[in-house]
């Protein structure tokens, strides 16, 4: 099973780079962040993709997410379901056969930074009620935070938000409740594996960013990882896809 997110950042923008990426990638599950559009403006071609149920979340021009699923592993529509601390069109979770994935886009906190924390204290009480109920599941997208200092690159590591010790505090208690993060169990002292790059100096060429995109998967489930890699080479958004295979 092949599970993959990616932050467009507005998918009007992407469309066509979206469509040839899960064309050429094919993923079993897809996640998307930032879609900036509602349902209404995603692009026909898009609505409803060939192959894959689809699942749009947004109101305009901020914020939003997308969760597809392949038709061909899961012939049922899935139902998708937004938990309660839903804010701004920020989640949307599937449940599946056998586990459930979330597509999440967790606030910057920039302009609102105790929203930011409510939001990560939320999925913290999300991830422990699955954990308690036995379920199995993937939290997958951009949770705006940078785990540890090895996810920035050292000439970006200063105390701001996306690397403050409360944030990456609540970031582990969230992975205390069972899940894996995935991509770094993958790559455990890769100091270049980022997901964003500032949009200008050529930060991406140069890679000089940080990892704020991830796949956290219950421990059972993670432990059946084939791979987890970041797609750096795809699109023009100012983050990469990740994409995870499960056996």
């Amino acid at each position: 099973m092949k599970i993959a997110t990616w932050n467009v950042n507005g998918i009007r923008a992407r469309q066509t780079q979206f469509h040839e990426w899960v064309e050429q990638e094919r993923p079993d599950v897809v996640c998307l962040q930032e879609i900036k559009a509602s349902s209404a403006q995603v692009p026909a071609a898009l609505c409803e993709m060939e192959g894959y149920w689809c699942y749009w979340h947004g109101t305009g021009g901020y914020s939003g997410v997308g969760l597809h699923v392949s038709k061909e592993r899961f012939p049922e529509r899935p139902a998708f379901v937004h938990p309660d601390f839903d804010h701004e069109n920020r989640i949307v979770t599937a449940r599946l056969p056998g586990v459930t994935v979330a597509s999440i886009y967790v606030p910057n906190g920039g302009k609102d930074f105790p929203a930011k924390m409510r939001f990560l204290q939320a999925m913290e009480r999300y991830a422990a009620a699955a954990q308690a109920g036995g379920e199995t599941f993937v939290l997958c997208g951009d949770l705006n935070v940078a785990r540890a200092d090895i996810d920035v690159h050292p000439k970006e590591r200063r105390p701001v938000i996306g690397q403050l010790p409360e944030e990456r505090a609540l970031f582990e208690d969230i992975l205390a409740h069972g899940l894996v993060d995935v991509g770094r169990a993958q790559d455990p002292v890769n100091e270049g594996l980022f997901t964003w790059w500032a949009p200008w100096r050529n930060m991406r060429q140069r890679n000089i960013g940080w990892r704020l995109d991830y796949v956290l998967a219950s421990a059972a489930l993670a432990g059946r990882t084939l791979e987890c890699v970041v797609r750096r080479d795809t699109g023009t958004s100012d983050h990469a896809p990740v994409v995870a295979v499960f056996d």
